[in-house]
């Protein structure tokens, strides 16, 4: 029996078959919940699965012919996804999130049923401007932090960060159960000032590939004392009175977006920490590196900065959809990763 795991989000789609804990086909496609605001329906995202869907099935000798198990996360269950799920309210355990989870069956997509996963919402009620900062919502983030935490030794409480363009920073407690998150837009950030603002040809439209600490450490040092938006424009200052190269340029605007992400993690009332929690990082290398660096730098921060490395034949969003199926339908899954063992 096959395994298939879909991970749609806002612009793009992923299906990945798995033998066993480990991706052996899969296919991706530009498609999302975007294309179901544009358009007003959901045919593009419906035909855009499907093909993924069909090219990683063709990868497979008789792959089309045998009995699957298809989950899906992500945007696709929000209210302009394929599948409506409300999200689920924190504290969520891995068990919580299987028991929220549901099936569907799409023939346009598959003749085979595709189970649902919901996202996690934090616990905050009656809404308004006196406590919004509280509230925080996920769709396909907690399926990777329980993928994280059944591959790696984790002693809770602790914050997970997941960088990204939506970066997510994840509060567990000792119980491995999701209590609070909180998101930025620093990653989106980062590619709209490097590619679509005047900075762009400051930065010949490249994000840093080299960690250059004392230009990181320069930019959120920029981003404490002035703002943001004065630090990202004195990234052109650099460019006309310095001889700073361009990796040195966008490892200080770098280090000015990630500041703003550790200001977040301080002070958020979503997350509420406590200084000596222990941090882990996964994601992007420089992304992590570069948190890591920062919050290392900050007195704030007093417990252990544990970087992860995520394998690309085995990422966390697949393995955590397989774990959360182990507990839904327990004697199925199971046999079916023995079998591919």
């Amino acid at each position: 029996m096959l395994i298939v795991t879909i991970d749609s989000g806002t612009t793009n789609t992923r299906v990945r078959i798995w033998k066993g804990r480990t991706v052996i086909a899969n296919a991706c496609e530009a498609v999302g919940i975007r294309d179901t605001v544009k358009t007003g329906n959901q045919d593009r995202l419906i035909k855009g699965i499907k093909k993924a869907l069909d090219l990683a099935l063709g990868q497979i000798q008789d792959g089309p012919t045998l009995p699957q198990i298809i989950v899906a996360s992500g945007m696709i269950t929000s209210e302009v996804g394929l599948c409506h799920l409300p999200h689920l309210t924190v504290p969520v355990s891995l068990k919580t999130l299987a028991r929220g989870t549901i099936s569907k069956t799409l023939p346009e997509i598959s003749p085979h049923p595709i189970w649902f996963i919901p996202g996690v919402k934090n616990s905050v009620a009656d809404i308004g401007l006196h406590n919004y900062e509280m509230m925080d919502v996920m769709r396909g983030e907690e399926v990777e932090t329980f993928g994280l935490l059944s591959q790696h030794k984790v002693d809770g409480p602790a914050l997970i960060i997941l960088p990204g363009s939506h970066s997510k920073f994840i509060h567990i407690d000792e119980k491995h159960q999701i209590v609070s998150s909180a998101t930025t837009m620093a990653g989106e950030l980062l590619d709209v000032l490097t590619n679509q603002t005047i900075l762009a040809n400051s930065l010949h439209h490249q994000f840093a590939n080299e960690l250059d600490i004392e230009y990181l450490l320069k930019g959120a040092t920029a981003c404490q004392q002035v703002g943001i938006a004065r630090s990202c424009f004195s990234v052109r200052i650099l460019d006309l009175f310095t001889a700073a190269s361009t990796n040195q340029k966008a490892n200080f605007l770098l280090g000015a977006a990630l500041y703003s992400d550790l200001l977040a993690i301080k002070n958020s009332e979503a997350l509420a920490l406590q200084k000596n929690i222990t941090v882990i990082i996964s994601g992007k290398a420089i992304m992590k590196e570069a948190l890591a660096v920062l919050i290392k730098q900050d007195a704030s921060f007093t417990g252990e900065v544990i970087l992860i490395n995520e394998d690309p034949n085995s990422p966390f969003s697949g393995i955590g959809a397989i774990e959360l199926m182990k507990e839904k339908i327990p004697n199925i899954i199971q046999k079916s990763v023995i079998d591919h063992h």
